[in-house]
Formats: structure tokens, sequence, C-alpha cells
């Protein structure tokens, strides 16, 4: 098992523990442009809580990047470096508060583990992981993408969610 990895600035250092008379090591080299971005909020290991994570697009934007063959992102997330997503747990707060009452969305279903190293799980709202992708959503990462239309209420109808 490898031990966990955190980013120092320039530099990636493995840390390990072993207990009984306690071994400690630490292994350093310097940071490659191919390694993923430090965690935003302090040293953080690499982080896997989800199989599918979901994007919520504006549905002519995700029409270009069909068209492109890449999802490079949204305003917000151009802006920010990043693309936000989020877990099934976190989708429908996501949308009421970011997207509450927009029509023409679609929700985008990605396999995370075909993501790799780009996908970092990021303290956000109230401290939560959300899921973020550094780089450029590849279309053979999704799994399926489907209309988010309003119900009555106003608020967003989801279809079922993987876990």
């Amino acid at each position: 098992m490898v031990p966990p990895r955190f980013k120092l600035q320039n530099l990636i250092a493995y840390v390990g523990i072993k207990t009984t008379f306690v071994h400690i090591f630490v292994c350093i080299r310097p940071a490659r442009v191919s390694d993923p971005p430090p965690a935003r909020y302090g040293l953080r290991p690499e982080v896997h809580l989800a199989n599918t994570i979901y994007k919520i697009c504006d549905a002519p934007l995700w029409r270009e990047a069909e068209a492109a063959g890449e999802f490079a992102g949204a305003a917000v997330d151009l802006a920010d470096g990043y693309i936000h997503l989020s877990t099934a747990g976190q989708v429908a707060e996501t949308a009421a508060r970011h997207f509450a009452g927009i029509a023409d969305l679609v929700l985008i279903a990605v396999d995370a583990s075909a993501l790799g190293a780009a996908l970092r799980y990021e303290p956000s709202r109230g401290g939560a992981m959300f899921p973020h992708l550094y780089g450029k959503l590849p279309l053979p990462a999704v799994r399926w993408v489907k209309p988010l239309p309003l119900g009555p209420d106003d608020r967003h109808v989801f279809p079922e969610l993987a876990p």
C-alpha cells in the first residue's frame, strides 16, 4: 500500500508511519508538471469517495462540449481553475443553491475512476468534501446525460442517481 501523498510547494513528500517501536520514513522528490495541484485548504491525503459523480450544465453548453469531444467547464469552472462536480448526496443541494429556477439544464453522470489523479476531493460547503476536476472532462468518462427539468414547485426533478 502506498502511503498518503501530500504536495508541499514544489516538493512531493511520501510520509509513512509504522507502529511497534515507531518507524517513520519520509521521501521527498521534486514536483512534476503532471502532478495534480495541492489541496486548497492545507495538507490532505487524496480521497476517493464516490464511483459516480455529477455535473449540472446548461444544455447548449453541453451540446458544444459534445461537438468538441471534451468539456472544458462552465464560466464558473474556468474562473476557479477546476470543474465543479457533486456526489449523489450533494447534487440536489447544488442545484437548489446555484441553479434555482433555471430551465434547460442537463445532469451529467461521470465515472469518477476514469478521471485519475486530476480528480480531487476538497472541502467546500460546510466542510463537505466535493469532487473537483483539474482539467477537461473527457467524454468517454461520461456514463449518461439526462435532462434536469423543473417541477411544478420550480425545483429540479432528478432521475435516479447511483452512489
